[in-house]
């Protein structure tokens, strides 16, 4: 007894890569939002100045400095010239966080798993 079977797969897997790649895209771009909001508003604000320099970007998203336009990534950075030392401290000063909790309240790979899987609905 012989048996022919003629299977035809119909994979989109193109299209599919190109969806996951737009919802974790988005997804990047809601976290960063959500985590530079925080940031702002976590800023230890003398002036006020060091919150008004916090930027950040997406990549794949408009114009792109800090982030490779290929990957899906994010940044969030200030550009006051003394973010940094806020956020870590100095011999002279003591570490005023602002970033790290951010960070921390805003991402988890549980919650950006969410985000994406709510962009493939």
């Amino acid at each position: 007894m012989r048996l022919d079977v003629n299977v035809e797969l119909n994979l989109k897997i193109d299209e599919a890569t190109k969806k996951l790649e737009e919802a974790a895209r988005l997804s990047m771009r809601d976290t960063v939002v959500a985590i530079a909001a925080d940031t702002v508003a976590g800023s230890p604000k003398k002036t006020g100045n060091n919150a008004r320099s916090i930027k950040y970007e997406v990549s794949g998203m408009g114009t792109n400095e800090m982030v490779d336009p290929r990957a899906i990534e994010g940044a969030i950075y200030s550009t006051s010239g003394y973010g940094g030392f806020l956020e870590t401290g100095t011999a002279r000063m003591p570490a005023r966080s602002y970033f790290k909790p951010a960070l921390d309240r805003n991402f988890s790979a549980e919650k950006f798993a969410k985000e994406v899987s709510k962009y493939l609905k």
